[in-house]
């Protein structure tokens, strides 16, 4: 039976090798280190270019359209706004894209450097696990697909007001595989771009404020629809809300009748963002004028019978005998 010497530290030979020894584990420590400061600034490089990239094209923007504020583009034509949101939503992409790709270079590159040889293994445990995981890489995968084709189409932008069935509110964020939407209420919510089947974006354009009022069926029709439409010009004509409006107001008129109400339709069509604002003042216009006429908005009564109640009516009371018999 034999068992190994202890190293003698006295040889020579002995510290040589433990030199040797860390003299390579040193050397691969700092190449490592080399990557990884590499990688940070070619990460730190690419996103600064892109940043630049993006202020220029949104200035460039702002300058054309003789504004100091994004939400000031939106008196500008429909074409600037639309650069403007869709470049900052591929540079967005853009940067996640580079911050991915140089992690997984950088990655590669340090395992090559401290075992040439796990790439080879590495390369079959790859093939293994991608094909095991195949099935379950299709949502991945029609993620990413989908959110490129979103913002290759110009479907969403940054700053979008949308309605993408899951949620609806503002585009606070885009990336390949996920979509930001903030609501009204404050919530974030974090929509799948391969579960989006349909995107309403009501950011793009124009859009059209649609005023329904019921008035009383024995008002001179004409004369109400006159002053509605005078009321609503007014507002057109405002210096302050006429940059918020496309076109001039358009009566539409009787738009359905009852016993109880006449009701009339008037419609403005505005600038995307400026829809709810525009909204808002042209109601109050509209109720100040009706006011000004003497005219009262008609209530509309509407009478639901329910099933608790259509039995207790037809229900005889508990002392009384059912027809055809006797107690």
């Amino acid at each position: 039976m034999t068992t190994d010497a202890p190293p003698d530290m006295t040889d020579p030979g002995f510290w040589a090798g433990v030199g040797q020894f860390f003299l390579g584990i040193g050397g691969k420590l700092l190449v490592v280190a080399v990557i990884i400061a590499g990688a940070f600034l070619l990460a730190w490089i690419l996103r600064g270019v892109i940043r630049r990239t993006v202020e220029r094209i949104v200035t460039g923007a702002k300058n054309k359209a003789q504004v100091d504020d994004t939400q000031a583009l939106d008196r500008s034509p429909l074409a600037a706004v639309r650069l403007v949101q869709r470049t900052r939503t591929l540079g967005s992409i853009l940067q996640n894209i580079v911050n991915v790709a140089i992690v997984v270079v950088a990655i590669v590159l340090i395992v090559n450097v401290i075992d040439p040889t796990v790439l080879g293994s590495l390369a079959l445990l790859t093939a293994a696990v991608g094909a095991g995981l195949g099935f379950g890489a299709q949502n991945i995968v029609k993620d990413v697909l989908n959110g490129i084709f979103i913002v290759a189409e110009d479907q969403v932008g940054i700053g979008d007001v949308v309605d993408v069935g899951a949620a609806t509110g503002v585009v606070e964020f885009v990336s390949v595989r996920v979509t930001h939407v903030r609501d009204v209420n404050g919530t974030l919510w974090y929509v799948r771009n391969g579960e989006i089947t349909r995107i309403g974006n009501m950011s793009q354009g124009w859009s059209r404020v649609i005023i329904d009022l019921p008035v009383p069926v024995d008002v001179d029709l004409s004369q109400v629809q006159e002053r509605m439409l005078t009321a609503a010009r007014s507002l057109a004509n405002d210096a302050k809300w006429r940059p918020r409006i496309v076109e001039q107001p358009e009566m539409w008129g009787l738009e359905s009748l009852s016993g109880d109400a006449l009701v009339v339709r008037l419609v403005m069509k505005t600038r995307a963002g400026a829809k709810d604002d525009v909204a808002r003042e042209l109601r109050a216009r509209l109720k100040q004028a009706l006011d000004d006429m003497g005219v009262r908005l008609a209530q509309q009564n509407t009478m639901v019978v329910t099933d608790p109640v259509w039995k207790a009516r037809t229900t005889p009371p508990d002392d009384e005998p059912p027809k055809g018999r006797t107690r």
